[in-house]
This record gives C-alpha cells, structure tokens and sequence, in this order.
C-alpha cells in the first residue's frame, strides 16, 4: 500500500489530528471541510451561501493539491446543523460539480467544529 499526506495551503490546515487527505494508491480521502478562511483561518462571516461556497472551494483546493478535481469525486458527504439549508446546498453544489453527480449523503447533525453550520468531506478516485 502506498500512502501519502496531501496538505496545500490553499485549504485551511489541520486543526487537529488529521491530515487534509490521504492518497492510498488511486484513492484520496479528503478530510471534512468547514468554512474556515484559508489564510485567516477565521470562519467565514456572511449568509449561509457564502459558508456552502467557502466549504467547496476548500474541498477543491485540497482534491486540486492531490492531482484531482472535484470531477473526479465519488462520494460527498454533507453535514448541515439546519436540514432546511438542504436546497440551497443542491444549487451551490451544481455551479461545482456536473452529471455524473457524485453518489452523495446528507446528514443533519446536533453541533460541528467552531460553531460551523456546515461540513462536508469526500472520497476521490484517480485514474
């Protein structure tokens, strides 16, 4: 097995004991993102769009650190403090990804990192 840290400083670091991703042959596992500013590493301050935005640009920049695109995503998991912010993530999601849609869950959840409204995580492949 060949396993290699992905960190680029285009996504917010670690802020805690995990990696951003890790490549396992042709497979990468992105870490969930929340809505930290890459630079300040302060939470994004605005509506609920601009939080859903800043999560996938984070998500693209480490999938991008790691040879891929959000493309070449195959699995997207969704973590939403509010369900009812469901649908505003479906139409962010399509200004990022195109059919064939990655297979997807969403889970409403009690509480996330730093007060975070909203995490997402992924698994990408490589060819």
């Amino acid at each position: 097995m060949t396993k290699h840290i992905i960190q680029t400083v285009q996504a917010p670091k670690a802020i805690g004991t995990y990696s951003q991703a890790v490549k396992v042959n042709g497979t990468v596992y992105l870490s969930g993102q929340i809505p930290l500013d890459p630079v300040s590493m302060e939470m994004v301050t605005g509506d609920m769009s601009a939080q859903i935005v800043r999560v996938f640009d984070n998500l693209r920049a480490v999938a991008q650190a790691a040879g891929g695109e959000l493309r070449d995503v195959v699995k997207l998991n969704v973590f939403l403090t509010d369900l009812a912010h469901f649908p505003l993530v479906n139409e962010i999601m399509a200004r990022y990804f195109t059919e064939p849609y990655p297979a997807r869950a969403a889970v409403g959840v009690a509480a996330l990192p730093k007060g975070a409204q909203v995490e997402m995580d992924a698994v990408m492949v490589l060819e």
